[in-house]
């Protein structure tokens, strides 16, 4: 029996007090921490986090337990910034002793304790959390890198310099598929690793960077980070890399993309300690070799100690971490971690482009012409591409072939180029596997140059080489039948050209291993039913590495992994000679524009979420980023049609190629659209002002009511926001309360706003509406005192601003018979509410069974172009013809009044107001049943789709939940769901998107956000 394996008397937790209190003289409580060997007791004074006391196993080597406190001491020397355990000495001032325990010696220190998460129950497991592992273990082994202690040299099976000792224990791997699979990772460590073990970088490293020896800071700081590590019992002199290898290793873990999880280890890593080329070139092996020595050690034990759970508890995870790892080719895994850690992805790249260029000039052209000196037109096929527009189905091959023909035509050329690195929004078939979502991201950078031709057009070799692959490529990439050619550079590098969607008899034609010189014909252009159903066009791609991977060579990218496969896929440009005047600028990164902006608009102007979005195309219910990232529109209320809907947009295209001009002139549309306008609302309402934004119409509104009552006093709700004028921002609370504002103007009162939430009356009051509406009675009596009346009652029907607020039932009855009794105008604000998304109504003031005697409209009445308008009664209409004439030069103009027609055309035939009430009902009862699993969520309101999401840390006191809020709007930006928050506490989710909205996408939405509700960063406040 091993010394470790021997049974001693556990220790209890009224020993470890008393070792406290007489080796330390602390007074405490002790709870059991989890440990293989050692009793381990986290042990709480009353006063800060408190402390680890740890008691060893018997069979404990002292020299262990030095090195421990060795290395603890020296890194609180050279890395105190690091919330790393520190060495508490006892009162004598050691830092390990000896006491009795359990009627004989052990070994006893203790540590201060590291507040926090472990790695392993932190979720979500983010990118960047995974980066500052990297950082702080790179951190700590900088400060170590001249340490050294004679405890560091030992025989220890987790060494990865030792990794080979698991061939001898193959064979206790029962399943012979896993077992080959680690015999694969051996082999790969044995020609990889072994042999470069006296050249790498040695160095006193942690060694044991798991997920459970991982402390996560707390989930509310952006972003999250490792904050520490603890247990160093597996320290010793190793390979400095295998520190992050290991780490890699455990991160892998339940993640759907390994590689990915890994690298970001990497790249937190080398920041802070940079790894040698040498040492980056066989990290993927050790990260293998890890996994490998995990689960054979576990096969190993358990033939040992079958019913010891303990050691086998990350075998599961460790052999699907595996197999993950299997699926990665070792030299893709080689180009990411170089290009996370700044160097060029590709190692041969340099030497192969000074090839290709110095070939260049003498390079045969691809085409029967030669495309250094003929015509050609450069196509834009990008994401935000006005020649597709928004609407996917514009995109498929049928209509993409007739745009790609009438651009050609149109610039009278007989060959058009399709960009490399452009990022397209075209692929759509093949695109999602079992599991994956819309929003989830998805190949769309392009790493060939097509060449649009006519289908049957020749196809030459621009250099000598020899036939590598034939194939007939299929979905998902379909390429149909294409060719790859074999080439070498002067130096003997290999490297490729693919040349796709070609004619079916090019398979016939050549042979494999057939040398190929240069400017010979080897193929030639397919017509749509033979190459993918693709316009007919060349892609070509230069290729410095095929990974094994045959035919399916991608020639999309994901954009995450952009910096990789460009490299992997250089320009091939370099060969094909179109002139660079030719190509457009390319098209500003985000952070190019949000510096660009930030320097020539105003600085006052925000943008939203801390990574903020750069959006260049949007269709429907979904808005795409400049890589081509779908985003699931959950809040964005302009587009009220959805965005660029086809009928919108077609109206005011052809209206604006026909006239647009002001209103001094007579035209038809404006007229039509006050008649289809106003036949949609209640009488007296018959009149119209049209202007193109709703702070002009709620200006216009209270102008109108003032000159009408002769008044000037104005009655708003509490938190209420109506615009960005003067005036309106001196009615808005919301604005005149807040940063910057100037507070309330004489002239303005403030109604509590109706909130059966959390005000004073709640929904169980039936009399909650007259109760909340006598304030507004008792303002216009106090200005009755004064001699004074309200000119106007000024209010959303449910304001959005102040928490999409449903008012209690008889609310605006009673204040409009407050404030007409008084002599004043109620003026309905209905700019956010108006035209079906209620669902139950067509507007908000209509659920309340009341006709305002202003209504104003802006925003969605145009779907996003600017509109808006001003319905009032004729006598008040009147009274504003006063001698001063009311003029907007574009209000009501030709094009804005074709888009409005367009809008109520959508509205009336696609039955979006009945789709409103719908989906809106399937909406409300998920997040009713989320409510139910999820305290965080206080309060579910709204109507249709237009709703509201109550996040509160206690449903009794109903104290705010602001930064959970935000985080959940932050979490559900990084899942490709949009949202945002309103409310005076800033936690109220905000849900009003178009109402083409579907009970599909209100399933995604719910789906997103039970899944961020569940993370640490959701979870209320203590």
């Amino acid at each position: 029996m091993k010394p470790e394996d021997r049974v001693v008397a556990p220790v209890t937790e009224p020993e470890a007090v008393r070792l406290a209190h007489e080796l330390y003289g602390l007074e405490g409580e002790a709870r059991p921490l989890p440990g293989e060997y050692d009793a381990n007791f986290h042990l709480t004074t009353g006063d800060g986090p408190g402390f680890v006391l740890k008691v060893m196993h018997p069979a404990r080597d002292r020299g262990l337990v030095e090195l421990q406190c060795a290395a603890l001491g020296h890194l609180a020397e050279r890395a105190g910034h690091l919330a790393l355990p520190r060495v508490r000495p006892t009162t004598s001032g050691d830092a390990l002793t000896t006491a009795s325990v359990g009627g004989g010696p052990r070994l006893v220190w203790m540590l201060t304790f590291v507040p926090g998460t472990v790695l392993a129950a932190a979720r979500p497991r983010s990118p960047q959390l995974l980066q500052s592992l990297g950082r702080l273990l790179g951190e700590m082994d900088a400060a170590l890198a001249d340490f050294t202690h004679p405890a560091a040299i030992r025989e220890l099976k987790w060494d990865l310099a030792r990794a080979g000792w698991i061939r001898e224990h193959l064979r206790e791997i029962e399943d012979p598929e896993r077992r080959a699979l680690v015999e694969r990772f051996l082999a790969l460590y044995e020609t990889d690793v072994e042999p470069w073990l006296e050249k790498l970088r040695h160095g006193v490293i942690h060694g044991d960077a798991n997920d459970h020896n991982a402390i996560v800071g707390d989930a509310r700081n952006w972003p999250r980070e490792i904050v520490s590590v603890v247990d160093f019992g597996d320290m010793h002199h190793g390979l400095v890399v295998a520190e992050p290898a290991v780490a890699a290793a455990y991160a892998i873990m339940g993640t759907r993309d390994p590689l990915d999880a890994a690298a970001r280890v990497v790249a937190g890593y080398h920041g802070a300690f940079p790894l040698e080329e040498a040492e980056i070139a066989r990290l993927y092996a050790l990260i293998g070799a890890r996994l490998a020595v995990s689960v054979t050690n576990s096969a190993h034990v358990k033939r040992l100690k079958p019913d010891d759970a303990y050691v086998t508890i990350s075998e599961a995870p460790a052999w699907e971490a595996l197999e993950r790892l299997d699926a990665v080719h070792p030299r893709l895994a080689h180009y990411t971690f170089r290009s996370v850690c700044g160097l060029p992805p590709v190692p041969e790249a340099a030497a192969v482009g000074r090839w290709l260029d110095a070939q260049a000039e003498d390079a045969a052209p691809v085409l029967d012409v030669d495309l250094r000196r003929a015509p050609s037109l450069v196509l834009d096929l990008g994401v935000g591409s006005r020649l597709l527009g928004a609407d996917p189905q514009e995109a498929a091959t049928d209509a993409l072939t007739d745009k790609v023909r009438r651009a050609m035509r149109d610039a009278g050329v007989a060959v058009g180029v399709g960009r490399y690195d452009e990022a397209r929004g075209i692929y759509l078939s093949g695109l999602f596997g079992a599991g994956e979502r819309p929003t989830d991201e998805r190949r769309t950078v392009h790493l060939g140059i097509d060449l649009f031709v006519e289908p049957g057009s020749p196809i030459h070799a621009p250099l000598e080489g020899v036939v590598h692959t034939l194939a007939n490529n299929t979905a998902p990439l379909d390429y149909g039948p294409l060719v790859i050619l074999r080439h070498e550079t002067d130096g003997g590098a290999a490297f490729f050209t693919l040349y796709g969607h070609l004619t079916e008899d090019t398979l016939e034609s050549l042979e494999l291993d057939q040398r190929i010189t240069r400017g010979e014909r080897i193929a030639r252009v397919g017509a749509p039913p033979t190459n993918g159903g693709w316009t007919p066009h060349l892609h070509f791609q230069i290729i410095l590495d095929l990974l094994e991977q045959g035919a399916d060579v991608p020639g999309v990218a994901h954009a995450s992994r952009r910096a990789v496969w460009t490299s992997l896929s250089p320009d091939p440009n370099i060969l094909l000679g179109i002139p660079a005047d030719r190509f457009p600028a390319a098209e500003a990164a985000p952070l190019a524009t949000l510096s660009a902006r930030a320097d020539r608009l105003g600085p006052s102007l925000r943008v939203s979420y801390r990574t903020p979005l750069k959006i260049v195309r949007g269709w429907m219910q979904y808005l795409y980023d400049e890589t081509g990232r779908a985003y699931l529109d959950v809040y964005n209320n302009v587009a009220l049609v959805g965005h660029s809907h086809p009928r919108v947009a077609r109206a005011a295209s052809e209206q604006l190629a026909l006239l647009n001009t002001n209103t001094r002139y007579l035209h038809d549309n404006v007229v039509r659209y006050a008649e289809r306008l106003t036949a949609l609302l209640p009488d007296p309402l018959g009149v119209c002002f049209f202007l193109s934004s709703g702070s002009e119409a709620n200006e216009l509104a209270l102008r109108l009511a003032r000159t009408h009552t002769g008044r000037e006093d104005v009655i708003v709700l509490e938190h209420a926001y109506h615009g960005h004028t003067t005036t309106l921002v001196d009615v808005s609370p919301y604005k005149f309360d807040g940063p910057g504002g100037g507070g309330r103007r004489p002239w303005v009162h403030v109604a509590p706003l109706p909130d059966v939430y959390r005000g004073p009356y709640r929904r169980d009051d039936p009399e909650a509406g007259v109760k909340y509406a006598q304030r507004v009675g008792a303002i216009t009596a106090e200005l009755r005192v004064g001699d004074r009346g309200p000119a106007a009652f000024l209010a959303e029907t449910l304001p959005s601003v102040a928490g999409q607020i449903v008012f209690p039932r008889g609310y605006l009855a009673e204040v409009y018979r407050h404030v007409r009794e008084a002599g004043g105008v109620c003026i309905a604000d209905e700019v956010q509410t108006g035209f079906g998304r209620l669902g139950s109504h067509r507007f908000g003031f209509e659920a309340q069974g009341v006709v305002p005697d202003i209504v104003v409209f802006g925003k969605p009445i145009g779907n996003a172009f600017p509109l808006a308008a001003v319905v009032t009664k004729r006598e008040i209409a009147a009274s504003f013809d006063n001698g001063m004439e009311f003029f907007s030069t574009f209000g009501g103009n030709p094009v804005a009044c074709a888009v409005g027609l367009a809008v109520l055309d959508v509205l009336e035939e696609e039955g979006l107001q009945d789709r409103a009430w719908r989906v809106g009902e399937h909406l409300i009862e998920g997040l009713r049943r989320l409510q139910q699993r999820h305290a965080l969520i206080g309060d579910v309101r709204g109507s249709g789709l237009f709703l509201g999401v109550e996040l509160v840390r206690d449903r009794t006191t109903l104290e705010p939940a602001p930064e959970e809020a935000a985080y959940v709007v932050e979490r559900l930006r990084e899942r490709g769901v949009l949202t945002g928050t309103d409310g005076p506490h800033h936690n109220v989710l905000k849900l009003r998107p178009p109402l083409v909205f579907t009970e599909e996408d209100a399933d995604l939405f719910l789906g997103s956000l039970d899944d961020v509700l569940g993370e640490d960063g959701a979870r209320p406040r203590a």
